[in-house]
């Protein structure tokens, strides 16, 4: 297997806080239940209804992040895949149970093999990055496919960037002329970076914002920046891509709720929350390690109390009675919202801070109190958890 490029300069050097050990284990268990062998791919989401959990849909995009996040595991300790109870050696070529019988190459050439008809080029990205990561002989398919789509200037979401970015990053072609692709998509997201709030616009430069929200960025838009310049940063050595990485996080990190809350949404303008909920359980226990942890890792600053501190407010959230890990259920569910009809206070907050940055709409708390829980859980989140807490210098 041909590992992703690791740099050891700068080791995290702190325990595993809790609940890592157990989220590591249930994230095997559900990424069992959420893998569909008769669709090839991992499904779009587990849901709780009155009979039961069901399977539902598949994605193209979750299964790549779930097949980044199994490689990961599979480097722990020398290339051993974490399973409940034991760690049994095995290689990208190995049946495995969580793929019911195939092997992690068997998932990724299955995505390779239809992705010059990929039109998202997120989802490409992803694919790449999935490729590079299970060490997949094909991983060319994808790459060239991300380069056709010129990430560069196409019109896309900020967080696809980002994921190009990564991808770029992990998969280089020392035959790339000077200036490379990545360096190209590095200089365009560093130009989307706003200086006077040190966050990331939920659109780049050169990409069309919705007229009333384009003020508006949430929480993914600052962790995948983050992580991809701290990652370009590590390859190339590029000081600009390593301070506006530390900029974000510095920011991210001071903008963190009180009790540990990764909020939702910011105005890009200001760098204000613009509405706080709903808090994701993907951003407490993987977003944001992984990007600070990356971070860390290529840069050296160390964010462990907030790590910490999201990890707490997951197990003891302070909106409710118990903690979104559902260990009988070998679940995490997916947020802690308002209990509101639709999307009504976000929409509100950004309207009213679309009129002028300083308004809110104030009394949300009083009138759509927050402790709704989203009985639901996508794979993505547990190839997060593996991505984000595997295959690191961390003392056990």
């Amino acid at each position: 297997m041909t590992p992703l490029a690791t740099s050891l300069d700068n080791p995290v050097a702190w325990a595993f806080p809790a609940p890592v050990g157990e989220l590591l284990s249930i994230s095997v268990r559900a990424l069992t239940q959420m893998y569909r062998p008769e669709k090839g791919m991992f499904s779009f989401c587990v849901r709780r209804g009155a009979t039961g959990a069901s399977v539902e849909g598949v994605s193209r995009r979750y299964t790549a992040i779930s097949l980044i996040g199994l490689a990961a595991a599979m480097r722990e300790n020398g290339g051993s895949l974490i399973r409940p109870g034991d760690r049994e050696e095995v290689e990208e070529n190995t049946p495995l149970d969580i793929l019911s019988g195939e092997s992690l190459s068997d998932l990724t050439g299955r995505l390779l093999g239809d992705v010059d008809t990929v039109e998202t080029m997120g989802d490409v990205a992803l694919t790449l990055w999935a490729a590079h990561a299970v060490g997949h002989a094909e991983t060319g398919r994808a790459r060239d496919r991300l380069l056709a789509m010129e990430p560069w200037d196409r019109p896309c979401p900020t967080v696809e960037l980002a994921w190009a970015l990564t991808a770029l990053s992990h998969a280089v072609d020392q035959n790339d002329a000077d200036p490379g692709p990545s360096e190209r998509v590095a200089r365009r997201l560093l130009k989307t970076f706003v200086s006077a709030s040190d966050l990331f616009p939920h659109w780049p430069v050169g990409a069309k914002p919705a007229m009333f929200r384009g003020h508006v960025c949430c929480f993914a838009d600052l962790v995948y920046p983050t992580q991809a310049l701290a990652l370009y940063h590590r390859r190339s050595g590029d000081p600009d891509a390593a301070s506006v990485a530390r900029r974000c996080a510095a920011k991210m990190c001071a903008l963190q709720g009180p009790s540990g809350q990764w909020w939702w949404h910011f105005d890009a303008r200001t760098g204000r929350v613009v509405e706080p909920y709903p808090v994701y359980a993907v951003h407490q226990d993987s977003m944001a390690p992984m990007a600070l942890l990356d971070l860390q890792e290529a840069c050296g600053d160390d964010h462990q109390v907030s790590i910490e501190r999201g990890l707490q407010w997951l197990e003891r959230p302070i909106e409710r009675d118990g903690s979104l890990i559902d260990a009988q259920a070998g679940i995490v569910w997916r947020k802690v919202a308002r209990r509101e009809p639709g999307k009504l206070s976000r929409s509100a907050q950004a309207l009213f801070s679309c009129v002028h940055p300083a308004l809110r709409a104030w009394g949300l708390d009083l009138v759509f109190r927050p402790g709704a829980v989203d009985w639901e859980s996508r794979p993505y989140h547990f190839g997060w958890i593996l991505y984000a807490w595997c295959n690191r210098r961390l003392t056990a």
